[in-house]
């Protein structure tokens, strides 16, 4: 390895959840903050939870709201 060129490595960096959930591990960033951890990820907990930080589902619902609702009335 080339010195000087690589950044620093933290074997402990702490992750922290918007859950609450914390654990270490390693990085090169000290601290890291994530949306979604295995204690609060659908897959591991078997609940289903909708992540639409963009409000992607509500854009969809208004556009097709009247396509809907014509299909419904025939």
């Amino acid at each position: 390895m080339k010195a000087e060129i690589h950044p620093t490595y933290y074997s402990d960096a702490k992750v922290t959840c918007v859950c609450g959930n914390t654990f270490t591990t390693g990085s090169t960033l000290k601290e890291l903050n994530i949306d979604i951890c295995s204690a609060c990820h659908p897959f591991y907990t078997g609940k289903q939870k909708l992540v639409d930080t963009e409000g992607r589902v509500e854009k969809f619902k208004k556009k097709y709201a009247n396509f809907y609702n014509k299909n419904q009335s025939n």
